[in-house]
């Protein structure tokens, strides 16, 4: 013979205030919980989803990102003859030889300094990444001082809007167009032309170079190949790794605070619902007798109250995740450990963070729930009947 389920939930509906008071508390824990998981998938996704499958990276070894790395002239055409790329619709070689550096902006509203990416680009270098496309004017003429911004520059800092002026590089740069890059890091980045960057920046190196295989299945005979060459010092990715790599140490970071946060959090809510079990224990030790006497077994008692913990657990829990999906309404900023540059992302809830949430909180409320349950398994049928 089992306890109804409908006794547990019942008994809840009961102790409604103590239910909240108790559910909220939860639900607080699980809403810090599911943000820091959200924020670091935000970060991921928007990192992951600039690269693409068919993109080959190549910088110098043993360089973190693009803004390190140093390619000179000859080693690019070297790589350019090896690469093997794809042809565009021009016949010629979807390949790309970009610079990229940091500069100083100041935001709109605030006027606080942040550094932005700004990537010098060549003719293929929009064809290469069709997630991005033009939104608002042209593209910078070849041999100009003329740049294109990505929405999120546009919005966020002064000058980026169109037909607006930056100044960087002891020169002036006016915005000709602003392209949507979706939820790409793409979005956070300055773009003009390559050989025009150079020579403003002092650089005379590339620091990437991009192209599109031909055949993806050919990855790993191209990478061999080129960094087996004794000429070159490079190193080969696909555009994909690429972008995982850059947004692994600090997903890490996040994922390492979220779980820190969380379990200073989660013992007070532990507790919190440990105290809520002990008041009902206490308060139907005479129910818990007529329960015994009528035939119900300890472990039927036992499972009772295991279920109410559980249900706690899981109401905080939907109340946290309703709270923390609405988080998915908003953009926020910072900065990309590698690159050191700001980056813009939004809060992003998957299927595997609702999972994670649900667990979390069915394991808080087991956790608070476990020793009333016991104590309210082992009372004496007599002793708890004295009370009624």
């Amino acid at each position: 013979m089992k306890i109804p389920f409908s006794y547990s939930i019942r008994n809840l509906w009961t102790r409604r205030l103590t239910t909240i008071l108790t559910a909220s508390g939860m639900a607080l824990v699980v809403f810090v919980f599911a943000s820091i998981l959200m924020l670091a998938e935000g970060l991921q996704k928007t990192l992951v989803q600039s690269g693409s499958f068919d993109n080959v990276v190549v910088t110098r070894k043993a360089s973190s990102s693009e803004v390190q790395s140093g390619i000179e002239r000859l080693p690019a055409s070297i790589v350019e003859t090896l690469s093997e790329s794809a042809l565009g619709i021009d016949g010629r070689p979807m390949l790309a030889k970009e610079i990229v550096v940091l500069i100083n902006l100041l935001k709109r509203g605030t006027s606080k300094p942040a550094q932005v990416v700004i990537r010098g680009i060549g003719g293929h270098s929009l064809p290469l990444r069709p997630q991005v496309k033009l939104a608002e004017g042209r593209m910078p003429r070849p041999g100009s001082s003329e740049i294109i911004t990505g929405q999120s520059i546009a919005k966020r800092f002064k000058g980026g809007g169109i037909g607006e002026t930056l100044r960087f590089a002891a020169r002036d740069w006016t915005v000709v167009g602003i392209f949507d890059a979706g939820n790409t890091s793409f979005a956070s980045e300055i773009w003009g032309d390559a050989d025009q960057m150079m020579p403003a920046f002092r650089r005379p190196v590339y620091s990437s170079i991009i192209f599109k295989l031909r055949d993806p299945s050919e990855f790993e005979r191209i990478k061999a190949h080129i960094e087996g060459d004794p000429r070159l010092t490079l190193e080969v990715r696909r555009e994909t790794r690429y972008y995982v790599d850059q947004s692994e140490m600090m997903a890490k970071f996040l994922r390492i605070l979220g779980i820190s946060l969380t379990a200073i959090f989660s013992m007070g809510a532990i507790i919190g619902a440990m105290i809520t079990m002990y008041a009902a224990v206490a308060n139907r030790t005479g129910e818990i007798g007529t329960l015994r006497s009528m035939g119900f077994q300890r472990k039927n008692i036992l499972i009772a109250f295991l279920m109410e913990s559980l249900l706690l657990g899981l109401i905080g829990g939907c109340a946290g995740l309703f709270f923390a999906s609405f988080l998915q309404m908003f953009t926020i900023s910072t900065i990309n450990f590698q690159t050191f540059s700001e980056l813009a992302f939004s809060f992003t809830l998957s299927f595997s963070i609702v999972c994670k949430a649900v667990v979390f909180s069915l394991i808080m409320g087991i956790s608070g729930g476990v020793l009333p349950a016991f104590r309210a398994a082992r009372l004496n049928i007599v002793d708890a009947l004295r009370t009624v």
